[in-house]
């Protein structure tokens, strides 16, 4: 028997709607390997209208001129209700892209957070009075909104990645289209009702769905948009980048990774296999800061090989719905076929695969989208594996003998979004964390994340930053003031 599938819609000026064209995308659950939902095929025309309803809401005294501070009685009100809803949502997640609950329970929980943080920040955001070297000339200036922000999330964190946009961009008072990623947009287009009941006006909040290659590649070149906002993979952002240039737009480029996660001969080494499981086995390696590179001091490398491999054998693979799983599904079945050629590339380059390296022979699996736990040794840092995000559980292990050939490794890359360090020496932790070419730098301790922390790449992971105070210039542009305070007439053929 065929299953019924479940319509999602969008939010365009606060109405739902699907696409103009009628055409609708299967979402499929990762574990089952089936469509359970639908989801609206968006073109240039959903697009035009997202915008202009985002533009029209911009204008509105309902939200120009809203008071600051009732802005952020109202992004706390949202916080108060995406907390009373965040296990809905987390489930939601889960089916759609096959992450744990555990995870994602966790996140939609956290989720609230960013919200309250940014609407206490609505009525904090400041001009200043200049003091001019020009006795007659008053100046002040105004931190205003860029206008309409397109928010494009990536599949592996729907929600918690747009929150990380959309909580800076409201605060400072702009309005957004929402682009979610074709294989996960469910969550989100439920989320976005939860803003009419916490008392935004219509088109302050759009979204639309659709393919990449359409809906996303029309609102990243949309002449009506002032600022892209996006996370996903370093090729898709320099296409986003290249979109935007033409109008001359902000871009805010959260990017992949290659991250060193650096364990030294002192370390306490429980912790530090367990911080290495965590950051590349944990949502089955598909997060940008995946410690994929695990870099290891010789004297303690077979001792870390060994603890490794005990770990990661042992986790318990399933459905993700289960709150005992430890690994779940891939949440596409493209990035599925492209973890398995990229082991398949580790190991024609030269690496020693000691555990999985396939797919999972387990009947209780049935039809999902698995990749067992992978762990390469013997890698060096210029092969394939070792230079390409895998963006699955995938691990590489390098070996190294000293400080300066860990830094050598892990800056040899053409990323810089994040890395670990693990050791007891603190003067060597401030020495790596200094040298150490990365947005995000985590001692003793890995995928830490924080609304008061801010968050991005070096080189090729990104541009500009989220999270924590430092997110919501990103959004704001700066107005100079100037009055003349005496009655003069000045040349008018010279500057004044």
């Amino acid at each position: 028997m065929l299953q019924t599938l479940q319509d999602y819609t969008n939010l365009i000026a606060g109405e739902r709607a699907g696409a103009a064209s009628g055409d609708w995308i299967e979402s499929y659950n990762p574990y089952l390997g089936q469509p359970w939902a639908r989801i609206p095929r968006c073109s240039d025309a959903d697009v035009d209208r997202a915008v202009a309803a985002a533009q029209s809401a911009l204008k509105s005294p309902d939200w120009k001129g809203m008071t600051p501070t009732e802005r952020g009685k109202r992004m706390v009100r949202l916080a108060d209700l995406i907390s009373a809803k965040s296990a809905e949502l987390g489930a939601l997640e889960t089916r759609d892209n096959g992450k744990l609950i555990a995870e994602m329970a966790a996140q939609t929980a956290y989720l609230a957070e960013w919200y309250r943080y940014y609407g206490g920040l609505c009525d904090k955001i400041e001009g200043r009075v200049l003091p001019m070297d020009k006795p007659s000339k008053f100046a002040f200036t105004r931190r205003e909104p860029l206008g309409v922000v397109a928010c494009i999330t990536a599949w592996n964190s729907p929600l918690l990645l747009l929150g990380w946009k959309l909580a800076p961009a409201l605060a400072a008072g702009n309005t957004v289209v929402i682009k979610p990623s074709e294989h996960a947009s469910v969550s989100t287009l439920d989320f976005v009702s939860l803003f009419e009941d916490a008392g935004f006006p219509p088109g302050v909040v759009n979204t639309v769905t659709g393919y990449g290659h359409e809906a996303g590649a029309a609102l990243a070149a949309h002449p009506g948009v002032a600022k892209v906002a996006f996370t996903g993979g370093d090729h898709t952002g320099q296409k986003i980048y290249e979109a935007a240039a033409p109008t001359l737009k902000h871009v805010g480029l959260e990017l992949g990774g290659k991250s060193p996660n650096i364990i030294f001969a002192d370390a306490n080494l429980e912790a530090a296999v367990m911080g290495a499981v965590s950051g590349i086995f944990a949502a089955t390696g598909q997060t940008c800061i995946a410690g994929s590179r695990l870099l290891v001091q010789r004297p303690v490398h077979d001792e870390v090989v060994g603890r490794l491999i005990d770990v990661a054998k042992a986790a318990r693979m399933g459905d993700p719905s289960l709150t005992d799983t430890q690994v779940g599904p891939v949440t596409t079945r493209p990035q599925h076929q492209h973890i398995l050629n990229m082991i398949e590339a580790g190991k024609a380059g030269g690496a020693e695969c000691l555990l999985g390296g396939g797919v999972p022979d387990r009947t209780e699996l049935g039809d999902g989208w698995f990749v067992e736990p992978t762990i390469f040794a013997n890698v060096s840092n210029d092969m394939t594996i070792a230079r390409q995000e895998v963006f699955g559980p995938v691990l590489s292990i390098i070996p190294f003998d000293d400080d300066d050939e860990a830094l050598a490794i892990a800056n040899d890359t053409i990323y810089g979004l994040a890395a670990g360090v693990w050791t007891k020496d603190m003067a060597r932790a401030i020495h790596m964390s200094d040298e150490l070419e990365a947005g995000t730098v985590w001692v003793n301790t890995y995928r830490a994340v924080s609304f008061m922390a801010p968050f991005g790449g070096y080189k090729r992971s990104g541009i500009g930053r989220e999270s924590g105070q430092e997110a919501i210039d990103g959004f704001l542009q700066t107005k100079t003031v100037w009055i003349e305070t005496e009655e003069t007439t000045a040349n008018p053929f010279i500057i004044r």
